[in-house]
């Protein structure tokens, strides 16, 4: 399966693999340079194709544990000042993907959109400790049942050049949902309370739905 957001650059990339084969087959008489180009054109179409990929995993909610939004690999876990919405210490988490991660956002939990909104802004390469406020990025707030409000970040990447959000403020949603897509490299910073049990290390892989992020620390703990 295929994301909707690559619809149109998909089949342009198809278009443009199969012209450039019949071309290079009918028209170029060298054949080094003929399957070079067929080749060349196969390897283009099959990186497109993998960058949109959308795997299906299912979720059963659970409302003691944030999981992961995306696929990727733990960069940051640090206490932060939040300035945009919450105007206080946070913890953030941030994810960040390679252009050859699954790039798909999912909802790391369940409940009521509070706040969305966009930013534009530079395109910083996605590890640099400025992007998460200078780089163009979307903050997503979210209500949830048992960790109060949560938050993440979509960080546009030195590659991106879109973030694409779902989120509306009101809107129900459930944990595992789609909530987007960021193209061509990119980060997603989760904004967690402070007394959360973090369950991820530095430099840790993570998968999008699966693992777990972090757990609800319960009040007499």
């Amino acid at each position: 399966m295929f994301h909707r957001e690559g619809q149109k650059i998909i089949i342009t990339t198809f278009f443009i693999a199969v012209a450039l084969i019949l071309v290079s087959h009918f028209y170029v008489d060298l054949e080094w340079l003929r399957i070079g180009i067929q080749l060349l054109a196969l390897i283009f179409l099959i990186l497109v194709l993998q960058f949109f990929r959308n795997p299906k995993r299912p979720v059963t909610p659970r409302f003691d544990e944030i999981l992961a939004p995306v696929d990727g690999k733990v960069v940051a876990i640090e206490e932060v000042y939040e300035p945009e919405y919450f105007k206080e210490n946070r913890r953030q988490v941030s994810i960040f993907m390679s252009p050859l991660n699954v790039h798909v956002t999912r909802y790391a939990a369940s409940g009521t959109i509070t706040y969305s909104k966009y930013h534009p802004g530079k395109y910083l390469v996605a590890w640099h400790p400025k992007s998460s406020t200078e780089n163009e990025r979307t903050t997503v707030i979210m209500h949830t049942p048992k960790f109060g409000e949560i938050g993440y970040r979509q960080i546009a990447g030195a590659l991106a050049r879109r973030i694409v959000n779902y989120a509306e403020e009101g809107e129900q949603v459930t944990q595992g949902q789609d909530a987007g897509f960021i193209k061509f490299g990119s980060r997603v910073d989760l904004l967690l309370p402070l007394d959360c049990d973090i369950a991820v290390a530095i430099n840790q892989k993570v998968v999008g739905a699966k693992t777990c992020i972090a757990a609800f620390r319960k009040k007499d703990e």
